[in-house]
């Protein structure tokens, strides 16, 4: 595994963690992580992101699971933010792209597809 620096805000911010399943399909998970690569993602959808008020966002898969890290300032209002994202040029067009992969139903939006997680421990 290669190591990666941790970002710095110079200011406080909160991490949600939300999780997903693909479709169990060896061919689907290699074609879903490379639609995701920095070449075959499209930077319309990343700037949404951004745009959005996200500072930074990643996506971990171990078999059909994904888990995704997102961070945003304090202020950050989750709701009010994957509503506008939902409205954003391409958006949708994309959530319908990579439904083809996910175990989830069609025409639903990153906010229906990904599911928040809960935080129950830490290093005290």
């Amino acid at each position: 595994m290669e190591g990666y620096s941790v970002k710095e805000y110079g200011q406080a911010v909160k991490r949600y963690v939300q999780t997903m399943d693909l479709k169990d399909d060896e061919q689907l998970i290699a074609e879903y992580r490379r639609r995701h690569s920095k070449e075959e993602s499209w930077q319309e959808i990343r700037d949404g992101i951004k745009e959005v008020g996200i500072l930074d966002m990643q996506i971990f898969i171990l078999g059909t699971r994904l888990v995704m890290i997102v961070e945003t300032p304090l202020d950050f209002d989750w709701d009010s933010a994957m509503a506008r994202l939902a409205t954003l040029p391409r958006q949708q067009e994309w959530e319908d792209y990579m439904a083809m992969f996910q175990q989830c139903k069609e025409g639903a939006t990153s906010d229906e597809k990904w599911q928040m997680m809960e935080r129950m421990f830490y290093l005290y």
